[in-house]
């Protein structure tokens, strides 16, 4: 269930989602322009003094320590934040956003999924001008101005990515593939 506003309009809180696990099983990358989930960074926001461009990585240090803990945290997923955001950039490719928009490796991100007006805010974190590190992601909201996505913690690692959304089932008036 859609908890957040940052992917509005395409998603809007209280709306029901079918999620593939496949690409989490197989350590599958997603594609550019995909919806995920993930596991919310243990640090939201990483101060700009605090960044290290070179290992441009969300944090995660709330691995519990017991196997009952784990087992109760990676498989009941109990206790466990999930952030839903789209995929922006892949590995290798350079993530730069300047002047209210996103640039891949120098070209203009056509973002066709954004509402009319909305622009992309580098003042929000220091993650704004980087390469995206082997085995993760760069995603953001649709709703940039609500969202608190990898500008302001980093990206995500694959094995942090826990699912795809493959299709909306509530409300029924909307059902089917989301795009």
């Amino acid at each position: 269930m859609v908890k957040q506003k940052s992917m509005f309009p395409t998603l809007k809180e209280g709306q029901r989602l079918v999620l593939s696990r496949i690409s989490r099983t197989a350590n599958k990358m997603p594609n550019r322009g995909e919806i995920i989930t993930f596991e919310a960074p243990s640090l939201k926001y990483v101060p700009i003094k605090d960044i290290n461009i070179n290992n441009p990585l969300a944090i995660y240090n709330n691995e519990p320590a017991t196997w009952f803990g784990k087992f109760r945290y990676h498989v009941l997923e109990m206790g466990k934040m999930s952030y839903i955001k789209r995929v922006i950039a892949l590995p290798g490719e350079h993530v730069k956003i300047e002047d209210g928009k996103v640039y891949i490796n120098g070209e203009e991100l056509q973002e066709d999924y954004l509402q009319p007006g909305v622009i992309t805010d580098n003042m929000k974190g220091g993650f704004t001008d980087l390469v995206v590190p082997e085995n993760a992601v760069f995603a953001m909201g649709d709703n940039r101005n609500e969202s608190s996505d990898c500008r302001v913690f980093g990206c995500i690692p694959l094995e942090r990515i826990e699912g795809k959304v493959v299709l909306r089932f509530w409300p029924l008036n909307l059902f089917g593939k989301v795009k």
